[in-house]
C-alpha cells in the first residue's frame, strides 16, 4: 500500500516541477507570457510608429519652408524688380524670430523639465566641431557688425532693412551658438514633436541663409568683374551712384566686410551638421554599451614624418597664394600666376591620394574589427563628405569638358585637365580613407597604458641622471671658486649661472626627445603609418581651405571655363561649387583628425 501511495505521488510532484511537459496545467501561463508579449511589442511598434510620424511631419515642415525660402532667393535672382532683396531679409528675419522663440523656450523651459535629458550622445557635438561654431560664428557676427557700419555710412542710398537685418543676424547668431554649445549632445525625451518641428525649422532657416549667402556672393562677383571690365575700357570711370566715400572707416568695413565673407556660408553648413544629429537623437534612449566606451584623446605622438610634410606643404601655399593674392588681382591677371598656382595643386594632389590609398591598405591589413554600433554623428559625417565632395567634383568635370573642347594642349589648359583630374581621383581616395577609418573600432585601451607606463618608467629614469650631472656641476663650481679666490664674485657667479642654465636646457630637451622617441618606437608601424598620413592629410587639407576661403578663385578668373559656358552658367556653377568645396575640405579635418586619434 506504501509503495502504491509512493508511486502515485511521485507522478504528480514531477508534474509539478515540470509545467511544461503538462499542456492542460500550463495554458494559462502560456497565455500569459504571449499577451505580455504582444502588449510589449505592440507598444515598441506604436513608439516606433510615432517616431517615425514625427520625423515625417518634421522634414515635410522644413521642405515646405526651404521651398518657399528658395522661390523667394530665386525670384530675386531673375527678378529684383518684382522681389527685392529687402523682402528676401523680411521672410528670414520671420523665420529667424520664430527659431529665437524656440530656442529661448528649449533653453528656459523643454530642457529643464525632470527626466528630460536622460541621455547624452558622447559622439556628437565633439569639441572641434563646438569650436568651429564658436569661431565661424564670431566671425559672423563681426561681418554683420562690419554690414551694419557699412550701411550706416551709405544710409542716404540704402533703406532701413539694411541696418535691422544684419542686427537680428547677430542675435541669432549668438543665440544659436550657446545653445549648441550646451546642447549639442542632448537626447531629449520630452516635447519629441515640437522640439523636431522646432529642430527642422532652425535647419531650413539656416539652409536658406546659406543659399542666399552664395547668390549674394555671386552677385558681388559679378558686379566686381563688370566693373573691372568697365575699368579696362572707360579707365575707370564710375558712374555708381552709391559708392563708398574715400574714408578710412569706410574702407575698413568694405574690406572687413570682404573677408569675412566666407565664414558665414560655413557657420551655417556646420549649424545645420550639428542640429541634424541632435534631431536625429530626439527620442533616442542609449544603452550602456555606448556610454562605456572611452573615447580617447588627441596627443601629439607617433607622428615625424607627417608633420615635417604637412608644414613644407603649408608654408609652399601660403606663398603661392600671396604671389596669387597679389598678381592675380589686378586690372589683367598675368598668365603665369595661374600656371604657378595649378603646378603646386599638381604637385601636392598626388601625393595627398598615394597616401590616401596607402592608409586604405593598411586598414585592410589591420586586425580591427568594424564599429556596428548606432552612431547619428558617422552617418551623417559619411553623408557630408559624399555630398560636399560633389562641388569639387561637378566643377571638375564641367571644366573637362570645356578644356577637351576647346584646346587641350595648351600650357595652361594642359595644366587646369590635369589638375581637374588629380583633384576628381583625391576626393575620391580621400573619401574612401576617412570613411573606412571612421568605421573602425577604437585601439585597445590597455595597449595604451602599457605603453604609457613603459614611458613613465623610461623617464623616472633621467632625473637620477640629472642628479649626477648637478652634483658634478656643484664640485665643478667649488673647485673653480678655491683655483680663482682672486676674480670678482659676480663676474664668475654669472658665467656660472649661465652655464648651469644651458646644461639643464640641453638636459631637458634631452630628456623631452628621449620620451618622444620611445613613444614613437612602442607604436606598432601600422599605427605609425596611421597617424604620419593622417597628420600630414590634416595639414594639406588646412592649406587647401585657406586658399579658396581667403579670395583664390582661379576657376573663375582664369576666364577659360567662363568664355565656354557664358557668364551666367559658369557664375552658377562655379558659386555652388566653391562653397560646398571649402565645406569639404574643412570637414574632412575633423574626419581626419578622428582617425588620427582611433589610429
Amino acid at each position: 500500500m506504501l509503495a502504491d501511495k509512493v508511486s502515485r505521488q511521485k507522478p504528480c510532484h514531477h508534474c509539478k516541477s515540470r509545467p511544461a511537459a503538462a499542456p492542460p496545467d500550463t495554458s494559462t501561463i502560456h497565455y500569459e507570457k504571449s499577451w505580455l508579449y504582444r502588449h510589449c511589442s505592440s507598444v515598441q511598434q506604436r513608439d516606433r510608429q510615432a517616431q517615425k510620424a514625427g520625423q515625417l511631419f518634421s522634414g515635410l515642415l522644413a521642405m515646405n519652408v526651404v521651398f518657399l525660402g528658395c522661390a523667394f532667393i530665386s525670384s530675386m535672382i531673375f527678378n529684383h524688380m518684382a522681389i527685392t532683396l529687402a523682402e528676401v531679409w523680411i521672410l528670414l528675419s520671420i523665420l529667424k524670430v520664430l527659431c529665437l522663440c524656440w530656442i529661448i523656450y528649449y533653453l528656459l523651459g523643454t530642457s529643464r523639465q525632470p527626466h528630460a535629458v536622460l541621455h547624452r550622445d558622447s559622439h556628437a557635438g565633439p569639441i572641434w566641431i563646438r569650436g568651429s561654431v564658436l569661431l565661424f560664428g564670431s566671425c559672423s557676427v563681426l561681418l554683420n557688425a562690419f554690414q551694419i557700419g557699412y550701411s550706416a555710412i551709405l544710409i542716404q542710398c540704402k533703406s532701413k532693412v539694411d541696418i535691422v537685418f544684419p542686427s537680428i543676424e547677430i542675435l541669432f547668431i549668438c543665440t544659436q551658438a550657446l545653445f549648441l554649445w550646451h546642447h549639442s549632445k542632448d537626447c531629449i525625451q520630452v516635447q519629441h514633436n515640437l522640439t523636431r518641428c522646432g529642430l527642422m525649422l532652425t535647419i531650413a532657416t539656416n539652409l536658406l541663409l546659406w543659399l542666399l549667402a552664395v547668390t549674394n556672393d555671386t552677385i558681388h562677383m559679378e558686379i566686381e568683374s563688370q566693373l573691372r571690365e568697365v575699368e579696362q575700357r572707360f579707365a575707370g570711370n564710375e558712374t555708381t551712384s552709391c559708392t563708398c566715400p574715400n574714408t578710412t572707416s569706410c574702407k575698413v568695413f568694405q574690406k572687413g566686410y570682404i573677408l569675412l565673407y566666407p565664414f558665414n556660408t560655413e557657420y551655417c553648413l556646420v549649424c545645420c551638421s550639428v542640429l541634424y544629429v541632435m534631431w536625429k537623437n530626439v527620442g533616442r534612449r542609449i544603452s550602456h554599451h555606448h556610454t562605456s566606451q572611452a573615447k580617447p584623446k588627441f596627443k601629439l605622438q607617433g607622428v615625424v614624418f607627417g608633420p615635417l610634410l604637412g608644414a613644407v606643404a603649408v608654408v609652399t601655399g601660403i606663398c603661392v597664394f600671396m604671389l596669387y593674392q597679389i598678381q592675380a588681382t589686378g586690372s589683367v591677371p598675368d598668365r603665369q600666376v595661374f600656371v604657378m598656382y595649378y603646378s603646386y595643386y599638381i604637385v601636392l594632389l598626388p601625393l595627398m591620394s598615394v597616401g590616401a590609398v596607402i592608409g586604405t591598405i593598411i586598414h585592410a591589413l589591420e586586425k580591427r574589427e568594424l564599429d556596428t554600433l548606432k552612431n547619428p554623428t558617422r552617418s551623417l559625417d559619411v553623408i557630408l563628405l559624399m555630398g560636399a565632395a560633389l562641388g569639387q567634383i561637378g566643377m571638375c568635370y564641367f571644366s573637362i569638358v570645356a578644356l577637351v573642347a576647346t584646346d587641350p594642349m595648351d600650357l595652361l589648359n594642359s595644366l587646369i585637365l590635369s589638375y581637374s583630374v588629380l583633384l576628381i581621383f583625391q576626393n575620391i581616395t580621400q573619401n574612401v580613407f576617412i570613411i573606412d577609418g571612421l568605421h573602425r573600432q577604437h585601439v585597445v585601451a590597455a595597449v595604451e597604458a602599457k605603453h604609457t607606463g613603459h614611458d613613465r618608467q623610461h623617464a623616472s629614469e633621467l632625473p637620477s641622471e640629472e642628479e649626477t650631472v648637478a652634483g658634478s656641476k656643484q664640485r665643478d663650481t667649488q673647485t673653480s671658486s678655491s683655483k680663482e679666490e682672486g676674480m670678482k664674485e659676480q663676474n664668475h657667479e654669472g658665467y656660472d649661472q649661465r652655464r648651469v642654465s644651458m646644461i639643464e636646457l640641453g638636459q631637458e630637451i634631452r630628456r623631452v626627445s628621449l620620451s618622444y622617441i620611445h613613444s614613437y618606437s612602442v607604436l606598432s608601424w601600422k599605427r605609425r603609418a596611421l597617424r604620419e598620413i593622417s597628420f600630414f592629410l590634416v595639414l594639406c587639407n588646412i592649406i587647401l581651405w585657406v586658399m579658396p576661403t581667403f579670395g583664390a578663385h582661379p576657376a573663375f578668373e582664369n576666364g577659360l571655363e567662363k568664355s565656354f559656358y557664358g557668364y551666367s552658367t559658369w557664375f552658377v556653377i562655379v558659386n555652388f561649387g566653391l562653397p560646398l568645396g571649402v565645406f569639404y575640405r574643412m570637414h574632412s579635418v575633423g574626419g581626419l583628425l578622428e582617425v588620427y586619434v582611433t589610429a
